[in-house]
Order: C-alpha cells, then structure tokens, then sequence
C-alpha cells in the first residue's frame, strides 16, 4: 500500500491507496504484483478495455504531428473526423458536436447551450431548469445543482442556484405510492405539472440520466417514460438534455441508450467511454436547427475552455470509436451483459438482503435491502456497501458504490465491465460477489 506521506491530495483521505502500475482487458496490476479484476471499468468508464494499444498509437502518432492549436483559430482532422463518426451513430438530429472534456463540464455546457438557444428564440424568460432526485450530472456548480444526489450538494447549497427537482422514475421505491402501469407514468406526469405551476415560459430545459447510475444502482425507466417526457417537453417548448455520460457510448448495448425508448432529445451529454476511458474527453450533440438559431443572433455560442475541442483527445476518441465499431463492442455489449445479467440473477436473486437486480447491457446494479418484504433499506450508519465492496476489492474484484438511493439510506453496488470481459470472468465477479455476501452479511 501506498502510504499518505507524500504531496498529492488524494480523492480519499480516510486510507491509503494501492499504486496500480499496468492495465490490461480486464485486469489491473499493483505494485506490490496484486491483479484486479475491474468489473466496473472504473467509475462505469472503461468499455473498450484497459491497455488498448490502437489508442495509445493513434496518441503517440498525434503528439508527432500536431498537439495544441486554440479552438477559436483552427480546426484539426481527428476533430473533424471524430464528429463526422459520431454523427453516423447518434440518434437522428443530433449532428453536431461540442467538445469538452469531463462529464461536469458537458452537462454545464449543455445547460448554457439551452439557455442561449431559447435567448436566441426570443424566449429569454426560459431560465429554469427541471432535473430529477437521485441522480448525478458532475460536481461543478450548474451540473451540482442539476444533480439530485444530497451528499455532494449540502457542503455548497448556499452557493448553488438551484434546479428544480422532481422524483426519478424508481418503481420499487415509488414516490407515488403506485404500481406500473397503472401508474400511468406519474413520474413522467409530474413533469408536466411541475412545467405549468413554475410558468411553462420559464423552464428551459429538462435533464435527465436517460438510464440512472452511481447515484441510484442503474435504474432503467419504465416503458414509455421517456416518450412520455418527449411529448411534454415539445407541449410547453421545454429542451430535453439527456444525460449519457455513463450509459452511452454502447455501454447499455446500443450505442446510446435513447435508443432502446425511441427517443431524441434537444441535447445528448456524453463523456467517459468517449475515449475508451484514456484521454479526458467528454461531448454535447445537438441539433442543427439549434446550434443555427444561436448562430443567427448571438454569432458564437457564449462558452468555451483552454482544452475544449482538443486534439489529442480527439484522436484517442476517434481511435476508441474504430475499435467500438470494428470489434462490434456494441453488439458484444448487448449479448454479453445480458449473460452477465440472467448470471446475477441466478445466482443473488433469492439472497435474503438482495431486494432488486436491474440494468441494461454490461450496465447492472445490485440494490441490497434490510427486509426483502417491506423493501427496508439498511441503515446509512452500518455502510453495507462500502463493506461489501471493500471484502471484494481486497479479494481482487473492483465494483462500484451505490448508495443514498432510499431517501438518504439504501446500499448498491454496480457491476459495468469492459466489454471485453470473457464468460469466464464473469463467473469469478459472480463467484466474488457470493462470497462477499456471506462474508458480510453470514448468508
């Protein structure tokens, strides 16, 4: 272990960290000659697979060749070309692409971009911004506010100007009270509500993770969710962003989740597996009918950043995005994650503390529960979760943390590998994951 003596300011104070020294498929090696196996690609980033050797090429070639250039005064051919492939994949619409590099600074740029689009339109009383409880769209100020995850938000709620927050779509924990379908997607519903009591020509735009993540243990919506939430936001002129940043790219085994509800949003959020997990790259696609208004009255869209469009990014994308099309990942994505969900099924579905299994191609989560009767989360104060995965990691199987999900309680973990996980290294997360159960919970 590396000990906390030296200058870095770690993400984690409360313990030292193993110094990893090499990556590759699925496996990760230590210093100290340890392997991990990273079923959750990181934090749900790696698709590709570590240690691909096309993307480090298509780097080293580009740092030959042309490194920097300020994006007001040039362009560049991997730019170029890598919005050029993106557009053959994303929903139809969504051609045009506007470079940064984090998934925070996407999702503030998507949020600014609405804004400029509706001021461009005349509309410029459309200042709102509608987003959704337990989910999370980046720590930086415009996407904390737009996260719905309360930990990250209270040390700065002063400084926040805040979203307006509405339930996610979570049929176990319903916050209706009502069952699906005869629900009739009141989740979706209250969207529409929420729209008419704050003024429909104030809200700008709706944010949404299109299949929620880290701050909820992977939450599919519902059938007709997002049409629904599509035809409100045409009814009263509001901009559907849709958050990809982490169940895009293939990871859901299409190349952007939309796709499985038929749905187009104003602005698609994408990030992390952008670059295959290497090179920090992260994008917005929008539609050409808005980045033209904004063209027509302001001249330039007011926003930027020194590495935005970047080159070298842009090269590790374009390399990312070969390798997704020509190893059909996306399709090993579709067929391989549903083998890994139908196997966590199997083999946790009738723990006594396991309350839910969900996901979406190599995109699963695990909720654990107190009682699988009332659905009882566990108490926050006992960190389930943070246990679970801690006898995982130190048995050399990574997972990701879920927690909060119960109105401040609840436990999850994610599994998200690379897409280029085998059958038989899905077996040793399964196997780890029963033996972490019974380590911690004795069943």
């Amino acid at each position: 272990m590396t000990l906390d003596t030296g200058n870095v300011f770690h993400r984690v104070l409360d313990r030292p960290l193993p110094q990893a020294v090499r990556s590759q498929g699925v496996w990760i090696e230590t210093a100290d000659g340890r392997r991990f196996l990273d079923a959750s690609g990181g934090a749900v980033v790696v698709n590709v697979g570590h240690g691909r050797k096309e993307i480090a090429a298509a780097v080293a070639e580009q740092l030959g060749t042309l490194t920097y250039v300020h994006p007001t005064m040039f362009t560049s051919p991997p730019l170029e070309e890598l919005a050029r492939l993106l557009s053959t994949h994303t929903p139809r619409g969504l051609n045009r692409f506007y470079f940064m590099s984090s998934g925070s600074e996407a999702v503030e740029t998507a949020i600014k971009f609405a804004r400029q689009v509706h001021l461009a339109r005349g509309d410029t009383d459309r200042h709102l911004l509608i987003s959704r409880w337990n989910s999370y769209h980046g720590l930086t100020m415009g996407a904390l506010a737009a996260a719905g995850r309360t930990p990250f938000r209270l040390p700065f709620y002063p400084m926040l100007r805040d979203a307006v927050h509405l339930p996610a779509p979570y049929c176990l924990r319903c916050s209706y009270g009502l069952a699906f379908p005869s629900c009739r997607l009141r989740c979706a519903l209250a969207i529409e509500e929420t729209i008419r009591c704050l003024g429909a020509g104030a809200v700008s735009a709706f944010i949404g993770e299109t299949v929620g993540g880290a701050s909820i243990a992977v939450l599919p919506p519902p059938p007709g969710y997002w049409p629904l939430v599509r035809e409100i936001c045409d009814r009263y002129g509001v901009l559907l962003i849709l958050d990809e940043v982490m169940c895009g790219m293939g990871r859901t085994g299409k190349w952007f989740a939309a796709e499985h509800y038929g749905t187009t949003p104003d602005i698609l959020v994408l990030g992390k597996g952008l670059s295959g997990g290497t090179v920090a790259l992260s994008a917005i696609a929008v539609r050409e009918e808005h980045l033209e208004a904004v063209r027509r009255t302001a001249g330039n869209f007011a926003h930027g950043g020194t590495f935005s469009h970047n080159v070298i990014a842009s090269a590790a994308g374009l390399a990312a995005v070969r390798l997704l099309e020509r190893e059909r990942l996306v399709e090993r994505a579709s067929a391989l994650g549903t083998r890994l969900g139908a196997r966590l099924k199997e083999e946790l579905s009738e723990h006594p503390q396991v309350g839910d299994i969900r996901g979406l191609g190599m995109m699963w989560g695990i909720e654990f529960v107190k009682d699988r009767q009332t659905l009882t989360p566990f108490p926050r104060s006992e960190k389930l979760t943070e246990r679970l995965w801690q006898h995982l990691f130190d048995h050399g199987v990574i997972t990701y943390k879920s927690v909060g999900m119960a109105a401040g309680e609840g436990d999850g973990l994610i599994v998200a590998p690379p897409f280029v996980i085998t059958e038989e290294e899905i077996e040793q997360v399964i196997s780890g994951l029963k033996a972490a159960l019974e380590a911690v919970l004795g069943s």
